[in-house]
């Protein structure tokens, strides 16, 4: 049987702790340390903070090189933010530390459009390095754009792409039915929006990768949003939603070259939305209609990023993403 990768879980919110849950049930990986900044989990033992039902013996450190004195680690799993300016130094760090690097960052999935500095920073300080850095999820990272351009491997000609994301957000952590702005004014989910930093993340970086795969220049994006409205009242265990309120959103981009629209991506997520599935349609030789039931988003990165784990140890240092490394599996 090949060693164990060691992994250091980075982040311990509800996903990073889910993340460290899996890496630590699956046989190929060793969970040996946590890191995470709120001082209400440092000190703890990892296991309890990420709810195992038995002691880990290994305390939540404060920061990284508290936890590298202590650990060793070849690969950290890293779930903290979606936006550059907040993992950029996180990422720096870790890297000159000499670890590969898994990370749930969308904007880091696809960046050399929207971020093209930042992504040539982390790609030498990789290569300096000699290790490997991903950004994956289920979506950016596979279902609007890796999974896609996998579909159009049994295609002799892609004319256009659309995929659609439904769910019924009903049954997600508090802190995503959040992000959708739930429970939201109509006025106040407008003004969050205008602000930046709500709503999903990702749909640029999965048509960046759709378009450069293909070798198609983007000659003009557009995105839009807007709120789904509750009719009816709308309760999780995190809202309560009233008639009127934002019970969701729904955003679509669109990518065109010289030519035209050559991809759509639509997302919708929203309390009690039905229909929960997603659906890729390839028009072209031949037309393809792909639809998925039972995608859940937060199970979905969480196995992702943990099955990731192998091919990013194993994978050529740099900047990479989803479409540059061999077939992600269980």
């Amino acid at each position: 049987m090949a060693e164990r990768i060691r992994v250091l879980q980075y982040g311990l919110g509800p996903i990073g702790s889910a993340i460290a849950r899996y890496v630590s049930q699956k046989p190929s990986l060793q969970l040996v340390a946590g890191v995470d900044i709120d001082p209400a989990k440092v000190g703890k033992d990892l296991g309890e903070i990420i709810g195992l039902n038995d002691p880990l013996g290994v305390p939540v450190f404060g920061s990284l090189s508290d936890a590298l004195s202590k650990a060793d680690v070849d690969v950290v799993t890293h779930a903290t933010s979606s936006y550059f300016p907040q993992f950029m130094g996180q990422m720096l760090e870790i890297l000159e530390a000499g670890l590969d690097i898994v990370s749930t960052a969308e904007e880091l999935s696809f960046p050399w459009i929207a971020n093209p500095e930042e992504a040539a920073k982390i790609d030498a300080a990789a290569k300096r390095a000699g290790k490997t850095v991903l950004g994956t999820g289920v979506n950016p990272g596979f279902l609007m754009d890796s999974l896609v351009l996998n579909l159009t491997a049994i295609c002799q000609r892609v004319d256009h792409i659309a995929v659609t994301r439904r769910m019924n957000a009903s049954f997600r952590r508090g802190p995503f039915q959040a992000k959708i702005g739930t429970g939201m004014s109509v006025d106040d989910f407008n003004a969050k929006m205008a602000e930046g930093h709500m709503g999903h993340v990702g749909l640029p970086q999965s048509i960046g990768m759709i378009f450069d795969t293909f070798g198609k220049k983007i000659e003009r994006y557009e995105s839009t949003v807007e709120p789904v409205v509750a009719n009816e009242p709308a309760k999780t265990d995190f809202f309560d939603v009233k008639p009127g309120q934002v019970r969701g959103l729904k955003q679509v981009a669109r990518g065109y070259t010289k030519d035209g629209e050559f991809m759509s991506l639509t997302f919708i997520a929203a309390l009690g939305e039905p229909d929960d599935k997603d659906t890729i349609v390839i028009k072209g030789s031949p037309d393809l209609d792909v639809t998925l039931h039972g995608t859940n988003g937060d199970i979905a990165t969480v196995a992702i990023m943990g099955n990731a784990v192998r091919r990013v140890k194993e994978a050529a240092p740099g900047l990479v993403t989803m479409r540059d490394l061999p077939i992600v599996t269980n």
